[in-house]
């Protein structure tokens, strides 16, 4: 299976100026744990859950503070025709939880740990098997 059959897709993206309580907000109604941060319809950074909860945790002010200080900027993204196997092994190796997929410049989607979990098993979980919009966790 190829990243692109696996990955998560339309994506939402964000600017750099946007607040850490607006991403936030989009990211919960939407159920995703990262957003691509673009700049002229380029990917210039990616903003997660983790830098979230991590400026929260230093006491932060989220309506104020921008992503453009906490986002990672100029990661790393995978292309939509990496195997599933070998997009696996990189994520594991390098801690990614979450990489856009990228092709010509346009973001495709992003790859999950879970949507690889979910292509590497066949979404099938102990003897049983449910559809992926079951699982909200």
């Amino acid at each position: 299976m190829l990243v692109r059959e696996a990955m998560g897709g339309p994506v939402d993206t964000c600017s750099a100026d946007t607040t850490i309580s607006q991403v936030a907000k989009r990211m919960t109604e939407q159920d995703h744990g990262a957003m691509p941060v673009t700049q002229n319809g380029r990917l210039i950074g990616i903003i997660t859950e983790r830098d979230i909860l991590r400026s929260v945790g230093l006491g932060e002010n989220s309506a104020l503070m921008k992503v453009k200080y906490l986002m990672t900027p100029d990661p790393d993204y995978l292309e939509p025709d990496v195997s599933i196997e070998d997009a696996a092994d990189w994520m594991l190796a390098a801690g990614y939880r979450h990489l856009p997929v990228v092709e010509d410049d346009e973001i495709l989607g992003i790859l999950s740990v879970k949507d690889v979990l979910w292509a590497l098993t066949g979404g099938i979980v102990g003897a049983g098997a449910w559809s992926r919009n079951d699982d909200k966790g």
